[in-house]
């Protein structure tokens, strides 16, 4: 996700647009438990009605128990194909915004909201594992929305202990490397700004520490960019930001994006910052 993420709006109708290609103060803390590096295969969630939220339950005792994790898979696989819903106005807490847009993709066309509910299933499964429930905004990748507004309430409506967007970027193909975005205090998410920086830097240095990808070199400082212009985190009452995973547009990391082995390590490596977060 990006500032030039695309729009739907750049379609007349659904046809105009092809499908996507298968394939938004540093402390001390305990450290998480040591996990497998990686899954062999993605752990698929069973879709809702449509594709919509669902509420997983943990499968195991662990250092989350008790703990309840929204995760909000950004965009979804099938927005290009309904312009009107998509590029409906909503009011993101600061100004009209667009419901969503259809993300980016690879040079090659493999498209963000995939990777984007790739690394989210892997994560979902993590989780579980250390005794949280997971929420999750959406529950397949062949749906339309929902709007960020509705992202924000599934994590507030179900009272999340944190709330993490999954994204990759659509920056400058010179570029590539990781970056955490934080919210801005608007009013609604006033109350929140403190431990979203708090959970913003401990994914930083998990995020690091266990994918081997570098801080951004285009977007923030070391890491960490906040933004005041996302509907999901200004209007969020639980402690919530955005991990931008990687840059789709570099070569190096769509190299990375593709593969299921780093996707299963980019979820752990955020598994282990919301543990950190949630021990604290």
């Amino acid at each position: 996700m990006s500032p030039s993420a695309l729009s739907a709006s750049t379609a007349a109708s659904p046809s105009a647009l092809p499908p996507p290609a298968s394939s938004p103060g540093v402390r001390r803390s305990p450290s998480p438990p040591a996990r497998s590096p990686a899954r062999p295969l993605i752990p698929t969630v069973p879709a809702a009605a449509g594709g919509g939220p669902g509420t997983f339950g943990p499968t195991g005792p662990g250092p989350l128990n008790g703990k309840v994790v929204a995760i909000d898979p950004g965009h979804n696989g099938r927005n290009y194909a309904d312009p009107s819903y998509i590029n409906q106005q909503v009011f993101n807490g600061r100004e009209p915004e667009a419901c969503d847009t259809t993300g980016t993709q690879t040079d090659s066309g493999y498209t963000e909201s995939e990777f984007n509910f790739n690394v989210a299933q892997y994560l979902t499964a993590d989780l579980r594992d250390e005794g949280a429930t997971v929420v999750l905004t959406r529950t397949s990748d062949d749906g339309v929305g929902p709007c960020v507004t509705d992202r924000a309430a599934i994590g507030n409506n179900a009272h999340a202990s944190a709330a993490v967007s999954i994204h990759a970027d659509g920056g400058p193909t010179g570029g590539r490397g990781f970056a955490i975005l934080e919210p801005v205090a608007d009013g609604p998410n006033d109350a929140i700004i403190g431990r979203s920086q708090t959970l913003g830097t401990d994914l930083r240095n998990a995020f690091a520490s266990g994918t081997g990808e570098p801080v951004s070199s285009y977007d923030g400082t070391d890491g960490i960019q906040a933004r005041d212009d996302l509907g999901g985190t200004n209007l969020s009452t639980v402690p919530k930001v955005f991990v931008e995973c990687a840059n789709m547009r570099n070569a190096a990391d769509a190299a990375l994006v593709v593969s299921s082995a780093w996707q299963a390590r980019a979820a752990l490596a955020i598994a282990n910052g919301l543990t950190t977060f949630l021990s604290g």
